[in-house]
């Protein structure tokens, strides 16, 4: 899927020349945790988000570190961040440069940015003009609305299904006993351990036709060789 798919169109914004005042009524009326600022020209200047304004002075929580520390930040480092912690506009306080994706950016390269960069929304750009945000819920609402299978496929053909899909998976067990009857799953046979017996769980689940899955696996001790059986 693009981002295009699962994007929020309607993009609440900004100005960078507005009091942080107006930024975090915007955000606290609309629920955000965050907006794109945009310039005179209405383009994107910089995101502004509620961790700008955890570190405040009005609130007396900016940090404070010993002389020593902020000899080896160095001058231009501390005025950086007095202004950030003291400026009253948002082209102050916001990020400039901000992670950005286009309208054809794949689902997949957007949440590699967000758990890298460690954000929750990000401008969707079209040049340098905002056409929409993609956020965490987005994401959870295109999970939710993706159709689960019907579930109509034969017992033969989920059997084959399930050993053909463990057959492609590096950590699967070397021996299973599969067996299926209207489309529940008995499974029997060995694991090494607990996260092999989730994943081969996990895997039956979502094969379509698997109605309910039954768990037969043995756990062998590695050391000791004895078996044991689920809870």
């Amino acid at each position: 899927m693009k981002v295009a798919d699962v994007m929020t169109h309607n993009v609440i914004s900004v100005r960078e020349n507005a009091s942080i005042t107006e930024a975090i009524q915007l955000m606290l009326e609309n629920k955000i945790s965050g907006l794109p600022v945009l310039d005179r020209e209405g383009c994107l200047a910089g995101v502004v988000t509620e961790g700008d304004f955890l570190r405040r002075a009005e609130t007396g929580t900016q940090k404070k570190r010993p002389r020593w520390i902020e000899f080896l930040l160095g001058l231009r480092w501390l005025a950086e961040d007095y202004a950030r912690t003291h400026g009253r506009r948002v082209v102050e306080v916001m990020t400039s440069d901000p992670v950005c994706v286009s309208e054809d950016t794949q689902l997949e390269k957007v949440v590699h940015l967000m758990e890298r960069r460690r954000i929750k929304r990000i401008p969707v750009v079209r040049g340098r003009h905002v056409v929409g945000i993609i956020s965490r819920a987005n994401l959870l609402h295109a999970l939710a609305s993706i159709q689960i299978p019907s579930g109509n496929a034969s017992d033969a053909a989920v059997r084959d299904k399930i050993l053909a899909d463990l057959e492609r998976q590096p950590w699967a067990p070397q021996y299973l006993n599969i067996v299926v009857q209207n489309g529940v799953v008995d499974l029997f046979g060995a694991v090494r351990d607990e996260d092999q017996r989730s994943a081969v769980l996990v895997l039956v689940e979502n094969v379509d036709g698997v109605k309910a899955v039954k768990d037969h696996l043995v756990w062998i001790e590695q050391t000791s060789g004895a078996p044991f059986m689920p809870l």
